[in-house]
């Protein structure tokens, strides 16, 4: 088959909610990407911030083979011997507690909100005194029970406010939708979730004013991606934890796409010194294979889900976590998070070159290899699209940014024929 056989045999066959780019790629070697017709590809997108090992990698191939050789589902019915090494080491590189295993970013924004909410419904008939949650005041609100019904109505159960941010972008079913401050993705789907307010990313002012007493929590990425690759600034994020510890508020931290060592450390937050109480993973996590995860604190893990109140048919089943345990152990192996930490005053440096070179280009931002360039009176689209037929595949982010998320295992030579590439395509 041809490729345009492929293009027009997905066409025919798959919804058509993407407007993808007209070339089918068949196999990746290191950091590079090869289509049916034998053409390579500079990849600086890494399937969105997903392939963070690159291409090919034996050791990452050989422990899913294995996996696939022993057993690869089961249900959350049952005990399985990869989760709790999956869990455990997501636990100790994010410093939260306890993990949910999920099968994308979007499902884990939709367990870290019910998380939220349900915390938040726990310490109000705590404080009403009503139901089992009266009773046990051990560690947070309704200490690892679950509570009665009564005392509250469904309208009140409902009724818990979470702060979002303008620009964000969370996912795009109907809770992560409601939380992501952008009214392009939102308009045809509404009406949303309720009890949904958004403040401005970086303005603190902002968030402080839509506060109320029935904000339960406050969540924001650590760095919008899709909105234009803006790090949260460190008084920002500092000042959301300060609130959220003044007034009760749960943290909640999107490190879906910036997570996983985009950015030099396990995860973003931990280079403000910031750590939320619920934090989502995805993207990177499983390096292909779709897994994410939201992660609690202990307060929260003892005072929200119980068994009964979430649930996956596949999350956390063992293929899945034979990946996210695998990638663990190479990171460490191959040092990731030194070689990004390591790299990125090079890659920067590059890259604000071409801004000062070209007038187009106004200003770099981002962190590690998380990284954008914004372009003023020239179509960002059109640049993506000669920049691929250049064999360089970069994507955008918002309106008018180019986006640069890499395989974190690039090394200077790429980031040289990156440059190279792309100023053709300028």
């Amino acid at each position: 088959m041809t490729s345009k056989d492929y293009m027009d045999l997905t066409e025919e066959y798959v919804l058509h909610t993407y407007n993808r780019f007209p070339v089918v790629f068949e196999k990746g070697e290191g950091v590079y990407l090869t289509d049916v017709d034998g053409k390579q590809y500079l990849d600086f997108g890494a399937g969105i911030a997903v392939f963070a090992l690159g291409y090919g990698n034996q050791a990452y191939n050989d422990a899913l083979k294995g996996q696939i050789d022993k057993l690869i589902h089961t249900s959350n019915l049952f005990y399985n011997e990869p989760l709790p090494e999956a869990a455990r080491k997501l636990a100790k590189a994010s410093g939260l507690s306890k993990v949910f295993f999920t099968n994308s970013g979007t499902e884990a924004i939709e367990g870290a909100l019910k998380a939220a909410r349900k915390y938040a419904y726990l310490k109000k008939q705590l404080k009403g005194g009503t139901g089992a949650a009266a009773s046990d005041a051990g560690n947070g609100p309704a200490a690892g029970k679950d509570a009665s019904m009564e005392g509250i109505s469904p309208e009140e159960s409902s009724a818990y406010e979470i702060i979002a941010m303008n620009q964000s972008f969370h996912g795009r079913s109907v809770g992560a939708l409601s939380v992501t401050g952008n009214p392009h993705y939102q308009e045809a789907f509404r009406p949303l979730m309720g009890g949904v307010k958004f403040a401005d990313f970086n303005d603190l002012e902002s968030v402080k004013s839509q506060i109320t007493d029935r904000t339960c929590a406050i969540i924001l990425e650590t760095v919008q991606g899709e909105g234009g690759i803006y790090p949260a600034e460190p008084a920002f994020l500092k000042g959301i934890r300060a609130l959220c510890d003044e007034k009760d508020i749960l943290m909640i931290l999107d490190e879906v796409q910036c997570g996983m060592g985009r950015t030099g450390s396990w995860f973003a937050c931990q280079q403000y010194g910031v750590q939320p109480d619920i934090m989502t993973s995805a993207k990177a996590l499983g390096c292909g294979v779709p897994v994410g995860a939201f992660v609690l604190s202990d307060k929260v893990a003892n005072a929200s889900l119980v068994p009964g109140d979430h649930g996956t048919t596949y999350g956390g089943n063992p293929f899945a976590c034979a990946a996210v345990s695998k990638v663990f152990d190479l990171f460490e192996e191959l040092h990731i998070l030194e070689h990004v930490q390591a790299l990125t005053p090079y890659l920067e440096q590059q890259m604000d070159a071409l801004v000062e070179k070209y007038d187009f280009l106004t200003v770099r931002r981002g962190m590690g290899f998380m990284q954008g360039i914004e372009v003023e009176g020239r179509p960002v689209g059109e640049i993506v699209s000669k920049a691929l037929e250049n064999g360089l595949v970069i994507m955008s982010a918002g309106s008018n940014v180019l986006r640069f998320v890499p395989p974190l295992v690039i090394e200077k030579e790429d980031i040289d024929e990156m440059v190279r590439r792309l100023e053709a395509s300028l």
